[in-house]
């Protein structure tokens, strides 16, 4: 009897044994199952937060980059319009580069931004300081596009005045040109009308020498005599020197002696006398002289 209870209790210790080492087992399972999946988890939130560092430091170095291109175009945008009235055709070309250039580094920019906020919604990460800094900097590029734009209008349209000036200096050119040509005509045809005018005629001779060249003429006198000599009306003009009134001082004579055959005022001449003859007619006031007449005969004596 002793023997059998004492096997029974042996049945039930191992029985309980039994029990205890499937109950630790399971024990042991549930754990380690739960390590795993703290592991797994924790794996999980490690790469989580490392994609979070990832994406806050690309956000990060792009804003950097961004405002750099951002304080770039302000500063060389105020440079530009600092500028804008030298005018200079060089300069000119200098600044349409450095427009083009601005708006590449404003297209960028914001090329950049768009990528950001799409990987800010991808990631599932609320943060709402970088959502802020993408709106403000979106704000500043839209600003600085529009002063670009209007730097660029304000450029076009100097570029339009400088060449409606530039057509109306040519009008002006043209205009003046032709107006100088019209001047110059009539400067011209007034100065030929002027030394035509001013022309005066010439010739010394005995009465005998102007008579056979058809200068002078007779007329008056009874039976031939008395008569006076007088300039024909149509006298033969090969015969004169042709002079201009306005330069000419004195004629030669060099005659025993002269006198005029044409009217002419005594006070307006005088004849100069050298070695015992008249040597030339002196002129002293020339448009005294040469209001009667502009034929000038003076007959002479050997």
């Amino acid at each position: 009897m002793e023997t059998k209870t004492k096997t029974i209790l042996q049945i039930i210790a191992g029985i309980v044994f039994l029990a205890v080492v499937v109950i630790g087992l399971t024990i042991i399972h549930d754990k380690k199952t739960q390590v795993e999946l703290l592991n797994s988890r924790n794996a999980g939130l490690n790469t989580t937060i490392r994609d979070r560092d990832s994406l806050v430091n690309e956000m990060t170095t792009t804003f950097d980059e961004i405002e750099k291109n951002l304080t770039f175009v302000r500063e060389k945008r105020g440079q530009l319009t600092l500028a804008t009235t030298e005018g200079n055709k060089t300069y000119k070309e200098l600044l349409v580069e450095d427009i083009r250039l601005m708006n590449e580094m404003l297209v960028q920019s914001s090329k950049k931004i768009d990528e950001l906020d799409k990987k800010l919604k991808a990631s599932g990460f609320e943060i709402k300081s970088f959502k802020n800094k993408i709106a403000e900097l979106n704000n500043n590029i839209i600003e600085q596009d529009n002063n670009i734009k209007q730097l660029t209008a304000e450029l076009e349209k100097r570029d339009y005045k400088i060449a409606e000036m530039d057509n109306q200096i040519t009008v002006m050119q043209t205009n003046i040109s032709s107006k100088s040509d019209t001047i110059s005509i009539k400067s011209q045809i007034i100065e030929e009308k002027d030394n035509e005018l001013n022309k005066a005629y010439y010739v010394a001779g005995t009465k005998k020498e102007l008579l056979e060249k058809g200068v002078i003429q007779r007329e008056g006198g009874f039976l031939g005599l008395g008569k006076d000599k007088d300039l024909k009306d149509d006298p033969n003009e090969k015969y004169f020197s042709e002079l201009d009134q306005r330069t000419t001082q004195s004629l030669p004579i060099h005659a025993k002696k002269a006198h005029l055959i044409t009217e002419h005022p005594d006070s307006s001449y005088k004849f100069i006398l050298e070695n015992d003859q008249v040597a030339y007619i002196q002129i002293e006031d020339p448009s005294e002289f040469w209001k009667l007449s502009r034929y000038l005969v003076v007959e002479t004596r050997k």
